[in-house]
C-alpha cells in the first residue's frame, strides 16, 4: 500500500499543517483517529491539546500571549453515544449538534466553508466514525476554497470498510509557501502501528 513511502513524504512536507488520519490498528479491534497541530505563527504555536472528559480541546499555552482566538481555540474531538468526531477547527461543534439532532455528516459541513484567513484559506479537515450500526461508517472531508472564485469545493469520504496497520489521512496544507498550498487528491494512507501511543509517536 506503499505506507512507508507515504511516511517518508510526510516526514520530508516541511508543513503539512494539521492533520486527521482514521484506521484500524494492526490487531483489528480498534478504530484510532489521530489528530496533530502544527503552526508558523507565535499565534497558532501558542496551543496544546487539554482533555477534558470525552472532549479534546485547543488551549492556549500562555494566555497572556493570544492574538486572536477564533481560530486557533477549539473542541478537536467530541463524542456522542457510538459517534467520535475530530476536525480540525469549530465545525466539530457543528457535526456534534446536527448529528445529535438527527443530522448527517456530509449535511452539517455543507453549512461550512474553507478558514477565512486570506491569502491561505486553510482547508476544513473533518472526520467522523459511525459505530451505531452493524458495520462502522467511517467519513473524512476536506472543504477548501476553489481556485475559480470565492466559493468552496467540498470533497466527503466516506468508508465502509478500513485498512488493518493503516489510516486515510488528510492535512490542510501539501507543503510550506507563501501562500500556503493547499491539500489535493484523495486521503493517502499511513501506517498505525502498535498501540494509539505508539501509532500516534510515529506519526508525530
Amino acid at each position: 500500500m506503499g505506507l512507508r513511502e507515504n511516511l517518508a513524504s510526510l516526514a520530508a512536507n516541511p508543513y503539512p499543517g494539521r492533520g486527521i488520519c482514521v484506521g484500524l490498528s494492526d490487531t483489528g479491534k480498534s478504530i484510532f483517529q489521530v489528530y496533530w497541530i502544527m503552526g508558523r505563527s507565535a499565534n497558532s504555536r501558542n496551543r496544546v491539546f487539554k482533555a477534558e472528559g470525552t472532549a479534546l480541546r485547543t488551549a492556549p499555552a500562555d494566555a497572556s500571549k493570544v492574538e486572536d482566538a477564533s481560530l486557533i481555540i477549539y473542541n478537536a474531538m467530541l463524542e456522542l453515544p457510538k459517534v467520535y468526531i475530530a476536525t480540525n477547527g469549530d465545525q466539530t461543534d457543528t457535526i456534534h449538534k446536527a448529528v445529535a439532532s438527527g443530522g448527517s455528516f456530509p449535511q452539517a459541513l455543507r453549512t461550512r466553508t474553507y478558514e477565512p484567513d486570506a491569502p491561505n484559506y486553510t482547508a476544513r479537515i473533518s472526520c467522523m466514525c459511525d459505530l451505531r450500526g452493524e458495520k462502522p461508517d467511517t467519513y473524512l472531508s476536506v472543504i477548501v476554497k476553489t481556485p475559480f472564485g470565492d466559493g468552496a469545493e467540498r470533497h466527503c469520504f466516506e468508508y465502509e470498510t478500513l485498512p488493518r496497520g493503516a489510516g486515510y489521512t488528510v492535512t490542510t496544507y501539501a507543503g510550506d509557501g507563501t501562500p500556503l498550498p493547499r491539500f489535493a487528491g484523495e486521503p493517502y494512507l499511513l501506517p498505525l502501528d502498535g498501540n494509539a501511543e505508539e501509532a500516534a509517536e510515529t506519526l508525530w
